[in-house]
């Protein structure tokens, strides 16, 4: 079965909102096996969805949309479908039961906009919404289908899983499930990564690999399509092992899994404590830390430290250290780190110091330039890096790496040698 995304809505051409129910549904259509060769995006107007809707079935045997199902003048999703399959729309009981039920559990009034929410094409068959007043739909014509569900992911997300994924699961033409498998990379770059692993990325058609870059981090997606899950399990695993063989100790997680949720594990499981001195990133290695829950379990202390003033009165680097080398250098990054390491009564500490731009760069430290310090019983290390890219990117790329940093110490020693220097003084 071949699948195609159909967003309606006028917000998502725009860019006034990121389209992440076309993540959710591409992921949920593979597990169940469904091929997605298509994604399309239309605004709100009638005769264009109208259109993108039949270009979709002539191509497609399952079309999943995303909203214009709401009560307003603008939503026509229900209106593109019907001239699209050449329907008439009528009243239908089980929608109408939707909304009235919607309105009751919030005491509002029926308005006549939301009359429109339970007029469906003929023979359509009506999806509840527990989140929202908008009845999703199926319609099946000639073998394909078309399903139609809210834009807000609060109400397509369950609704998917409630009502969608049990009815395609039944489907005698899915055929079989498609699995994926994701490892996550960090303190190599892609071209590093490709080498290792380019024996498995090329001539391979089931399970497939393929690389994805983004900052500071590198994805391997590992795919297999199969008739059940298990199977499709068993074909993953000899690839992935072979993957982690090539890759150790670079892989931080699979899937959802994070690098800061990794450090968290580790920090948990080594009884050890942390505390952060951040200057060009801003709080931003602090934000990732405590959106992991129970981080307090371990992440003790947390300074943002711009100033040279703060830097010499909150974690005691010295002064001369400031004059003699500047706030951006390896012997400022090393001092942060083991000043905040002892302001928090840590065990260990880590720090950022940088040039985020645009401007503030020198022929000597241009703009991108990060120091990293870290400093731990065992002693210290600094590391050193150039990125490059907006102000925003340059943040992201210099979390990722201090993140990078404080891992190798918890669970790769070895490795962080050849990733950062000792500290001598």
């Amino acid at each position: 079965m071949v699948a195609e995304i159909l967003a309606v809505g006028t917000e998502l051409l725009l860019g006034q909102i990121v389209n992440t129910n076309a993540r959710f549904l591409a992921e949920s259509l593979a597990r169940l096996g469904i091929d997605v060769y298509y994604q399309t995006v239309v605004g709100d107007n009638l005769r264009r969805a109208a259109a993108a809707f039949r270009q979709a079935l002539g191509r497609s045997d399952l079309v999943v949309s995303s909203g214009g199902l709401g009560p307003t003048e603008d939503d026509l999703t229900r209106e593109a479908v019907a001239d699209a399959l050449g329907l008439p729309l009528e009243e239908d009981e089980a929608a109408r039961g939707v909304v009235e039920a919607y309105l009751t559990r919030r005491g509002l009034p029926l308005s006549g906009g939301q009359r429109r929410q339970w007029s469906l094409p003929r023979g359509a068959r009506a999806l509840a919404n527990e989140a929202g007043s908008a009845p999703g739909f199926i319609v099946e014509q000639g073998g394909k289908a078309v399903i139609c569900l809210p834009g807000p992911p609060s109400e397509l997300v369950p609704m998917f899983r409630r009502h969608v994924a049990p009815y395609l699961e039944a489907r005698p033409d899915r055929g079989g499930v498609i699995l994926l498998r994701v490892l996550h990379v960090s303190g190599v770059g892609e071209a590093a990564v490709e080498e290792r692993v380019r024996d498995l990325l090329s001539g391979r058609t089931n399970p497939t690999v393929a690389p994805c870059a983004r900052p500071g981090a590198v994805s391997l997606r590992i795919t297999a399509k199969a008739a059940d899950e298990a199977t499709a399990r068993a074909m993953i695993a000899p690839v992935e092992a072979a993957v982690r063989e090539r890759l150790d100790p670079w892989v931080f997680g699979v899937d959802e899994e994070t690098l800061e949720g990794e450090v968290g594990r580790l920090l948990r499981a080594r009884g050890l404590t942390l505390a952060l001195a951040e200057s060009c990133t801003g709080g931003l290695i602090g934000h990732r830390i405590t959106n992991i829950p129970g981080s307090s379990d371990y992440f003790l202390f947390g300074a943002v430290v711009y100033s040279n003033r703060a830097k010499e009165a909150i974690l005691g680097v010295p002064g001369e250290t400031l004059r003699r080398w500047g706030a951006v250098s390896r012997q400022t990054a090393v001092a942060m780190a083991e000043g905040v390491r002892r302001a928090g009564e840590a065990d260990v500490g880590v720090a950022t110091t940088g040039i985020a731009g645009p401007g503030g760069g020198t022929p000597e430290k241009p703009v991108g330039t990060v120091y990293f310090g870290l400093a731990a019983p065992e002693g210290a290390w600094w590391h050193h890096r150039v990125f490059t890219g907006e102000r925003e990117t340059i943040k992201q790329w210099a979390a990722q790496e201090a993140l990078t940093l404080l891992r190798l110490y918890l669970a790769a020693p070895r490795t962080l040698d050849g990733f950062a220097r000792r500290w001598d003084g």
